[in-house]
């Protein structure tokens, strides 16, 4: 088994347990932190209302508690309906930063029915530190989090 189908047995296996784990989303991220060293920050914002919201999250608190669609990577993530992969945060204008420390950044959105309904948010302070096979793994991780977060009444 690979590391990243190991991760993702991981992500059903915790998935599976949400209606007894209330911080079953942060333990994802947590996971994701732990078997990925240079994931400094992961974190999730959900879409509500014309922005993006942040939820649950592991590493150093956040300034960005509210980020508009029209800002930011995480704004082009949803306006593109795409990865978005920036090996050099300083080189990006759409940078909204966040802490010194970050050098490099992926956004991966979440869609449901064909809507992004939220989105996997990942810093590193190792610049061009996500190659293909994190964005892989983090669309794979997107794709299991989909008919949850799709149908969630609640937000995280």
């Amino acid at each position: 088994m690979t590391d990243a189908e190991t991760i993702l047995k991981e992500v059903d296996t915790l998935t599976k347990e949400r209606g007894r784990r209330p911080d079953w989303l942060k333990a994802i991220f947590a996971l994701l932190q732990r078997e990925r060293p240079h994931y400094n920050w992961v974190g999730f914002y959900y879409l509500s209302g014309g922005e993006l919201l942040l939820g649950p999250f592991v590493g150093a608190p956040s300034p960005h508690k509210r980020i508009p669609l029209d800002k930011g990577i995480c704004g082009a993530a949803v306006r593109e309906r795409h990865s978005v992969n920036v090996p050099d945060v300083n080189a990006d204008p759409r940078y909204l930063a966040c802490s010194v420390e970050t050098k490099s950044e992926i956004v991966v959105p979440i869609e449901h029915d064909g809507e992004v309904v939220a989105e996997i948010d990942v810093d590193s302070h190792t610049p061009a530190a996500f190659g293909p096979d994190d964005q892989a793994l983090l669309e794979a991780v997107a794709r299991h989090l989909s008919p949850i977060l799709g149908q969630a009444t609640t937000r995280y």
